[in-house]
């Protein structure tokens, strides 16, 4: 199971609306190799796809692919808005290390 923090399910909400995404569509979340660490997390609004793990929370959907949610089970998407950076976040548990960007990471048992 994947968690929406509060802060993630407004800033999920306003994109929807804001980029006049039809409807189905939410946040995909996936897992692919690259960056400092090892592998790193890809998110962009789309549609799922049938084989597609959904998490709806707070009206608001999160689209997983298979191979990514051995991943990212367990973990929870936060929104920030920082001074010098805000976007999406994930806490995950699976994870040894993240790097300083917070957009990669080394998974605990490769998957």
């Amino acid at each position: 199971m994947i968690q929406l923090t509060p802060s993630a399910i407004t800033e999920l909400s306003q994109m929807l609306v804001t980029q006049q995404a039809a409807a189905g569509s939410g946040l995909r979340i996936g897992v692919e190799k690259g960056g400092c660490a090892g592998l790193q997390y890809a998110m962009r609004i789309t549609q799922p796809e049938p084989a597609d793990h959904l998490f709806s929370e707070g009206g608001v959907t999160l689209i997983v692919d298979n191979d990514s949610l051995a991943f990212l089970d367990g973990s929870t998407i936060d929104y920030v808005d920082e001074l010098n950076d805000s976007g999406f976040r994930v806490i995950n548990p699976n994870a040894t290390r993240s790097c300083g960007c917070g957009t990669s990471f080394e998974p605990k048992n490769e998957g």
